[in-house]
């Protein structure tokens, strides 16, 4: 039987919905492998991310599918464009988590350059903002989407705190700079997470109450 629009809606929510927790797990455990030095996890990473772009695909499909079968009136026209652009912004999110976990396989073959103490905290930072944004997205909730718009700036000054503590780990040593270029790498992976957790927090707010806040942030 074919199937119908309402049905094929649903579909397309859930899988926004699982591929996000499968992004959001990726993070995590990308971010282990890095802070317990251990290389078979971020080799699950890596792998991981086969899911991560088959579900990219599948949600694509069915966003296609929906506008050139169903012409879908205003809102759910919104839906479905906005999904397209969460659907590229999460797979975005789970491609800098496999970056993280092959810097990982580089770090753990070489001596700690120093206790991670700055990037479990920015990872703990992007995490939230990835979890608060798909829940803003679950609950079309444009007021919790607006508070992970307003982290953002957080993220960043702590990203730029990491790179300035490490330029001077590289100052001091030479022998310093390939590793603390790894971590460097690491934490703007985890910035750039955050923005595009930033951008899934915009495209909610467009979603719901069909406001682009995209150059006007937070207003």
């Amino acid at each position: 039987m074919p199937i119908s629009f309402d049905q094929e809606l649903s579909a397309l929510k859930e899988k926004i919905l699982l591929m996000g927790g499968k992004v959001e797990e990726s993070i995590r455990l990308a971010l282990k492998s890095i802070v317990n030095r251990d290389s078979d996890l971020a080799k699950k990473v890596i792998e991981f991310d086969r899911d991560i772009n088959d579900l990219e695909i599948e949600v694509d499909e069915i966003c296609h599918r929906l506008l050139a079968l169903h012409q879908p009136m205003a809102g759910d026209m919104r839906f479905i464009t906005s999904a397209m652009k969460i659907n590229s912004d999460l797979e975005r999110q789970a491609d800098l988590a496999v970056n993280m976990a092959k810097r990982a396989l580089t770090l753990n073959q070489e001596a700690q350059l120093k206790p991670f103490v700055d990037i479990p905290r920015l990872a703990n930072i992007t995490l939230e903002m990835v979890k608060v944004s798909l829940d803003s997205l679950v609950n079309r909730d444009p007021q919790m989407a607006r508070q992970v718009c307003l982290r953002d700036d957080e993220a960043d000054d702590l990203n730029d705190q990491i790179i300035r503590e490490l330029i001077n780990y590289m100052l001091e040593d030479q022998a310093n700079i390939k590793r603390a270029l790894d971590i460097i790498q690491v934490s703007r992976d985890l910035e750039r997470i955050a923005d595009h957790a930033t951008n899934v927090a915009e495209v909610v707010i467009y979603m719901v109450e069909g406001k682009d806040i995209r150059h006007s942030r937070g207003k």
